[in-house]
């Protein structure tokens, strides 16, 4: 199956395979509009996948009710986790696109318990950058809603 060409059609789409019940998954929740499952290459003990069932490529496709419903579903498992694994903190994480990080095309929530001491990593180094700029490009972004 190909993971990792946005332009591959939905029938070449693993998480479209797992929502149509053709192939296995670790189900931790499912509804009509999504399904939840541990991730198969797991970075902590936990880390599951939020997914739609609807093909959707990323966010710029993704109906926003779709979307709130994903991180709805996601802040759940995120509690369910929190209950029974008893993990010291929990990310939410959601790439969009190749630079982003996005492996597999299909719009996915990464909810993984974090635990202290363990490898995750999410590292950047902040800019520094003055108001009149921070401005202009909220103008911009403000242009684009």
């Amino acid at each position: 199956m190909t993971t990792d060409d946005p332009t591959a059609a939905p029938d070449d789409c693993p998480f479209c395979a797992i929502a149509a019940g053709d192939a296995p998954a670790s189900v931790v929740h499912d509804d009509d509009r999504s399904l939840a499952f541990l991730d198969v290459n797991p970075v902590t003990e936990g880390h599951a996948l939020v997914v739609p069932r609807a093909h959707s490529v990323g966010l710029s496709d993704l109906p926003e009710e779709t979307g709130g419903h994903l991180f709805r579903v996601g802040q759940r498992v995120a509690a369910a986790l929190r209950e029974s694994l008893d993990p010291d903190g929990v990310n939410l994480f959601l790439a969009d696109g190749a630079a982003a990080g996005q492996e597999v095309y299909h719009v996915h929530l990464h909810v993984v318990p974090r635990y202290e001491g363990d490898s995750v990593a999410f590292e950047w180094s902040p800019m520094l950058v003055d108001r009149e700029d921070l401005d202009a490009v909220a103008e911009r972004v403000r242009g684009g809603l």
